[in-house]
């Protein structure tokens, strides 16, 4: 245990690119699939979420964080945890990393390598919906991916804080502008991005037009979705992977009990897309992809970083 690397935000700052780690979860998701199990303990509105991977020529990993709702109102952060990062040959533990510094570029490039393959590359604006921390490295790895894009819209229930991810963005040299009206904005928008805490949806399907690609990030309890039933019913809809989305998230799990759609209507998953199996198929169609996260992409993305690290 005496040589175990411990990786937190300010170790690498400078050393990543979204382009970089879009990449690593591209060519991870080229080798055998992963093995993965959840554990998600909960109390009230609070979340204890462990997950673990282990992928052939990767190694293992197991990522434990609380997500715990009351934290802001005592100015910590509302998720903390942990990634613990291991050799596959002889289980020997490598590296501890920030579990922020994890999901911060796995979230975000996990969203951009689906939109990669389901966004029209011609895309030339963005709405997002939500202004967290999530919201700004979506706009990020966005900016990173679609050079052409020349409107970044932010919409939040808290105006404020939109207006102040728009002001922090600008300063970063993104054309991002705050957004009072999402139902427009949507209507207009070639790319919409979700990344609220909505127990209600948050965007609808008769906002959309064709040919838009709509990412889903927000939702990872059974309870939360921030899509209606009318943009599931009229999108062709991917995942990033069944095994972590279809169990345990309201975005899917409530319009597949209710009957609005069927699991034939999931039409492909990352380990698909990367293999050209599947994919947007004209300029026309509008795509759903549910970013549901799961530990083989912290695996994959702590490889990247632990690898970025050693230099």
């Amino acid at each position: 245990m005496s040589g175990i690397v411990q990786i937190g935000a300010a170790d690498m700052e400078g050393r990543l690119s979204w382009e970089g780690v879009v990449e690593a979860l591209r060519k991870g998701h080229l080798g055998t699939a992963a093995r993965m199990d959840d554990l998600f303990l909960t109390s009230g509105k609070d979340t204890m979420l462990n997950r673990a991977a282990w992928i052939p020529g990767l190694g293992i990993c197991l990522k434990s964080v609380t997500i715990m709702e009351g934290n802001r109102a005592r100015g910590l952060p509302s998720v903390q945890g942990a990634l613990l990062l291991f050799d596959e040959e002889t289980g020997t533990p490598e590296a501890i990393i920030d579990s922020h510094l994890v999901t911060r570029w796995k979230t975000a490039a996990d969203s951009g390598l689906g939109a990669k393959f389901l966004a029209r590359p011609d895309s030339t604006r963005l709405s997002i919906i939500g202004a967290g921390e999530v919201a700004s490295s979506l706009a990020e790895v966005y900016a990173a991916l679609f050079p052409g894009l020349t409107r970044i819209a932010i919409w939040n229930r808290t105006r404020a804080t939109a207006a102040a991810l728009v002001e922090r963005l600008r300063e970063d040299g993104l054309p991002t502008y705050l957004c009072d009206d999402p139902e427009a904005e949507a209507a207009e928008a070639d790319i919409i991005a979700c990344a609220t805490m909505a127990r209600e949806p948050v965007l609808r399907g008769d906002w959309v037009k064709p040919g838009t690609h709509v990412d889903l990030v927000g939702a990872f309890r059974p309870d939360m979705r921030e899509a209606d039933n009318a943009l599931m019913r009229k999108a062709r809809i991917f995942v990033d992977s069944r095994e972590t989305t279809l169990p345990h998230i309201g975005e899917l799990m409530a319009p597949l009990a209710e009957g609005v759609i069927t699991t034939d209507d999931i039409l492909g998953d990352l380990y698909e897309l990367t293999a050209g199996k599947t994919g947007r198929r004209d300029a026309e169609e509008i795509t759903v992809f549910k970013n549901g996260g799961g530990a083989h992409l912290d695996l994959m993305t702590a490889r990247a970083i632990l690898k970025a690290f050693q230099g």
